[in-house]
């Protein structure tokens, strides 16, 4: 097998896209947060000390998106057409679950882009809520589906 992901001298290097012809491609990612009841109380009563949690997430979730390739060394810096997200609030974990979808035209993949923008996402609520819950568990984050390109479509 071959890794695309280094030359024939065994050097790293990024993959060279420019001969694969552009599409419309999507992918979405998703994770989970588990709080304590009262960091969850915190969010849903807007009572966190350090602002709007889940507004300041979504904020980061973009952003992370944005920046996948100042962060993953191989991903190529990409012309993204959107981002979305989706917090869903789990009272009974008690905890959150975001969703995160990347879309462009081009060369190249966006998965990565929306598990960037999950695991940031993720980060910035316990970044938010660790002065109430340093217990809290970031968990599952996965693709949950893609679509264009070569490789085909892949839903979980």
């Amino acid at each position: 097998m071959n890794l695309t992901h280094l030359d024939e001298n065994n050097k790293p290097k990024m993959v060279d896209v420019s001969d694969k012809e552009a599409t419309t491609r999507i992918a979405t990612a998703s994770g989970l947060i588990t709080v304590s009841q009262e960091a969850y109380d915190a969010v849903i009563n807007n009572s966190a000390k350090k602002g709007p949690v889940l507004q300041t997430a979504v904020i980061a979730a973009i952003s992370g998106a944005k920046r996948t390739s100042d962060l993953i060394p191989m991903c190529h810096p990409l012309m993204l057409t959107s981002v979305k997200t989706d917090i869903e609030e789990l009272p009974n974990l008690p905890g959150f679950k975001l969703s995160v979808t990347a879309k462009l035209q081009g060369q190249t993949g966006v998965e990565m882009e929306a598990l960037t923008g999950v695991s940031v996402g993720l980060l910035t609520i316990y970044d938010m809520l660790k002065a109430i819950d340093k217990s809290m568990v970031i968990s599952q984050i996965q693709l949950e589906e893609k679509t264009g390109g070569k490789s085909g479509d892949f839903r979980r």
